[in-house]
């Protein structure tokens, strides 16, 4: 009796793999997430203001609260990507490639953006918006990947199609991620990892944890449209389909 109660119950996997569970769960969530990202911005944005300016470099060194956090979370986006596309590949999990999906877009804003502060912050100390630095360059190689993914999945109109192929490249492109990672060592004028050297630890912080909580109010966001999608899609196909069987049916 109580081996069929426990067979019958279902795991936690299951109950979150289930996309009417999830459309629940994130209803609820995302307020309060959304909520926290938008009070940590605030907070971390003002302490960002008003720190005192750095003895060497500036206001410049102010650059760094944002780049810093956009940095983390361009390469934190892509393992999601190709985390949640090893979901779909080996586990066939039914929300796998909504969140592959979800997730690149938003990977790429914050590449793109990390790309941007750094090349302000570069300017001044550099006297250079861009140089091929082995790390600026692993980067934009990042962000190409990024549009890479966008790309080839809206190129193909089979979707099931598009997310194998896009989660196969996904994965074959989680290279540059160490590439990314080691290229400091590489003859590079980036600046190692420092982080206390940055200024106080608090901002960066406080910085960090709310791009990191905006990223995942993003990305909850994200996912469910894509569930109403493809919801919606699925059902302008049951009804096209109806219609035809209706237009099949002879004649009273």
């Amino acid at each position: 009796m109580h081996r069929r109660y426990m067979v019958s119950m279902p795991t936690m996997r299951q109950s979150l793999a289930n996309p009417t569970r999830f459309m629940d769960l994130s209803a609820w969530l995302l307020p309060w997430i959304a909520g926290a990202a938008g009070v940590l911005l605030t907070l971390g944005l003002y302490l960002s203001f008003t720190a005192p300016l750095d003895y060497q470099q500036g206001h410049a060194a102010k650059i760094m609260f944002v780049h810093v956090p956009t940095a983390w979370l361009s390469m934190f986006g892509y393992v999601l990507v190709a985390f949640s596309s090893f979901g779909l590949l080996v586990f066939r999990h039914p929300l796998a490639d909504v969140s592959a999906k979800a997730a690149a877009p938003i990977g790429a804003v914050f590449t793109l953006l990390c790309l941007l502060t750094g090349s302000l912050w570069g300017k001044p100390m550099w006297g250079a918006f861009w140089v091929w630095d082995p790390r600026l360059t692993s980067v934009l190689v990042l962000f190409l990947l990024y549009i890479g993914l966008i790309a080839l999945r809206s190129s193909i109109e089979d979707e099931t199609l598009a997310a194998k192929l896009t989660a196969v490249l996904s994965l074959v492109g989680i290279a540059i991620l160490p590439v990314i990672k080691f290229s400091v060592e590489w003859n590079s004028l980036h600046q190692p990892a420092s982080v206390m050297r940055l200024g106080p630890p608090t901002i960066l912080l406080v910085m960090a944890i709310a791009m990191t909580v905006l990223f995942a109010a993003l990305h909850l966001k994200a996912m469910r449209n894509e569930v109403l999608r493809r919801r919606l899609k699925a059902l302008r196909a049951s009804q096209v389909r109806a219609s035809v069987d209706l237009a099949r049916q002879p004649a009273a």
